[in-house]
């Protein structure tokens, strides 16, 4: 089977929701997929970007805020408002408690995230591989959703 016949197909129109194009957006295996996604959900109407994080516990604690709100302002997800970055932040923490749910404090992580807002609606989905110790590796994902005004 060739690499084509083994990938799914999926539509996207002006239907598909913050929560969808941004998990879609950190499940992503390639720069070439996101591009193409992107390019696909920006004809939408939808703003987006991918950014990625990657350390320990306490690391990616401390990180995935200024991460997740440096990639939105920079892409223009969102705005540089108060009430703009308050619901990232808020999305953020959501999407924050699906990856670190259980993780003892010396796990490592190397994390994908995906960001969409419609302008009504901000979403912050992350996913990756967390592990204890090299045999324990597993995936882990975190989706939030905020409504921005």
């Amino acid at each position: 089977m060739s690499d084509k016949e083994n990938r799914i197909s999926f539509s996207i129109d002006g239907d598909t929701t913050v929560g969808r194009a941004a998990m879609m957006l950190a499940l992503c295996y390639t720069r070439e997929e996101e591009s193409i996604l992107k390019e696909k959900l920006t004809a939408t109407g939808l703003a987006c970007a991918v950014t990625g994080l990657g350390g320990m516990t306490n690391e990616v604690k401390e990180k995935i805020t200024q991460a997740v709100l440096g990639a939105a302002l920079h892409n223009g997800v969102i705005n540089k408002t108060t009430q703009e970055i308050h619901a990232l932040i808020h999305a953020t923490m959501e999407a924050q408690r699906g990856i670190l749910l259980d993780a003892m404090i010396n796990t490592s992580f190397a994390l994908k995230i995906g960001l969409a807002s419609d302008g009504a609606w901000v979403a912050v989905a992350i996913f990756g591989q967390a592990a204890f110790h090299p045999m324990t590796n597993h995936e882990r994902a975190g989706l939030g959703i905020m409504h921005i005004n």
